[in-house]
């Protein structure tokens, strides 16, 4: 795989579902001034509704077409933010290598009103507890996660904000963008 462009280097934002990876990568690519890509929306945009692959292809031709996704948009650069199951395809993990990545956790406690009422595939199903199925996937995930991550963020209390300024810190203080020198005194 080629290496992201150098004027937009690629972050990943990885987690489990409800972690805040798309509202928080959103932000954090605003302050860094770099484009926002959601695998989920590009694969939204070009195959259809996520919950509709998985009913119609299966959940291994979903990973397929998720892995071709974040391929590419590694190539582009900027904040990435990858769908929870994405890093469990071998190869994008294989991709995630040689890429900051960023794990945002989420306590149980937390994620019951975050995930209320979402269309997930994964724990919208009529004979299961959807926290409970939450808990199952992230437990069976982290491992992985914590494999591949560069750094680790609770996204569970706190201002989002607060979470949007550490991640900006630590992408500066690694030299992955270049640090702004009006924001240092903040």
């Amino acid at each position: 795989m080629s290496s992201p462009d150098a004027a937009h280097p690629a972050i990943v934002l990885v987690g489990p579902m409800g972690a805040g990876k798309t509202s928080i990568g959103r932000r954090v690519a605003k302050v860094l001034a770099l484009p926002f890509r959601d695998t989920d929306s590009e694969i939204v945009r070009e195959h259809g509704p996520i919950p509709e692959i998985f009913e119609r292809l299966g959940e291994p031709a979903f990973r397929a077409i998720e892995h071709d996704t974040v391929s590419r948009v590694l190539r582009q650069g900027g904040i990435v933010a990858v769908g929870g199951g994405a890093p469990m395809h071998p190869d994008t993990r294989a991709a995630l290598v040689d890429v900051p990545v960023v794990l945002l956790t989420v306590t149980e406690r937390v994620i019951a009103a975050r995930i209320r009422g979402q269309k997930r595939p994964l724990l919208n199903r009529a004979d299961r507890d959807p926290v409970a199925e939450w808990v199952r996937i992230r437990d069976e995930r982290m491992p992985v996660y914590q494999q591949i991550a560069s750094v680790t963020f609770d996204t569970s209390s706190g201002p989002m904000q607060g979470v949007v300024d550490r991640i900006v810190g630590w992408a500066r203080s690694e030299g992955i963008v270049p640090g702004n020198e009006e924001d240092q005194g903040e």
